[in-house]
């Protein structure tokens, strides 16, 4: 059975003292649940909430890595680093990684391969811009984004991947994707997986909704059958907001 998964990307927000306070409320409201609960914060502040969750039922993540073990490569983070530190998931992929930093399908196979190998697990995010749903390409991108950057795995890896869908074009764009959307997108991915490995592979990757989740919409996104949870933005920076999400999956 797929896990449930509601995960928080923090972006370049929260510094230390604001990273601890959050952590705090987290792990003195979190409800129980049998859904795995992620956070991410930034790089500097990866090993303070490593620490602070360790006896909580809260995973840490870092937002990203690079693909090499180490180098001349300023500014960057190695796996070996994430690992040194107690994190073992990365989000790769990030929709503002492709748009901001130029991260194209071929760069982040190569971080792919690199978190497997270093037997890390990945949160691999994709979806397509407004101008791909516009023109009805929707489908024809997530597709090509799956094939480049994961397809030509082994069918054991994905016990490793946990496939996050973000349609750009819902975030902070003005437009609204309907949990229908959501669901009809969700679907295709898991029948795109049937296609490239097996019925049985695609029932078992979870694949979390990246479009504004919010308390307000939570509980109907979630109760659409081909979506395993969330990658929660801005609701994620505020406590209330994120545990509401929490307890709606």
């Amino acid at each position: 059975m797929r896990s449930k998964i509601v995960a928080g990307n923090w972006k370049m927000n929260n510094n230390q003292d604001e990273t601890e306070s959050l952590l705090t409320d987290l792990k003195n409201n979190l409800p129980s649940t049998t859904a795995e609960v992620i956070v991410a914060p930034t790089f500097v502040n990866l090993a303070q909430a490593t620490s602070a969750v360790k006896d909580s039922a809260i995973q840490v993540a870092a937002q990203n890595m690079h693909f090499a073990a180490n180098g001349a490569f300023t500014g960057e983070i190695s796996a070996d680093m994430l690992l040194n530190i107690g994190i073992d998931t990365v989000i790769i992929g990030h929709s503002e990684r492709r748009a901001y930093f130029g991260e194209t399908d071929e760069l982040l196979a190569k971080k792919v391969a690199t978190a497997l190998d270093n037997n890390m697990r990945i949160i691999f995010c994709f979806g397509e811009e407004l101008e791909d749903r516009k023109s009805g390409n929707h489908f024809k991108v997530v597709a090509s984004q799956l094939k480049n950057g994961l397809f030509s795995l082994p069918a054991d890896a994905f016990k490793s991947i946990v496939l996050a869908y973000e349609p750009v074009w819902a975030i902070g764009t003005g437009e609204t994707a309907s949990p229908e959307q959501a669901q009809e997108m969700h679907a295709f991915i898991r029948e795109t997986l049937s296609e490239a490995y097996s019925s049985d592979i695609a029932q078992e990757v979870s694949i979390l909704y990246g479009g504004s989740v919010k308390p307000g919409n939570a509980n109907e996104i979630f109760s659409k059958p081909d979506v395993d949870g969330g990658l929660i933005g801005g609701a994620s920076l505020v406590a209330d907001d994120f545990l509401a999400i929490v307890k709606a999956i």
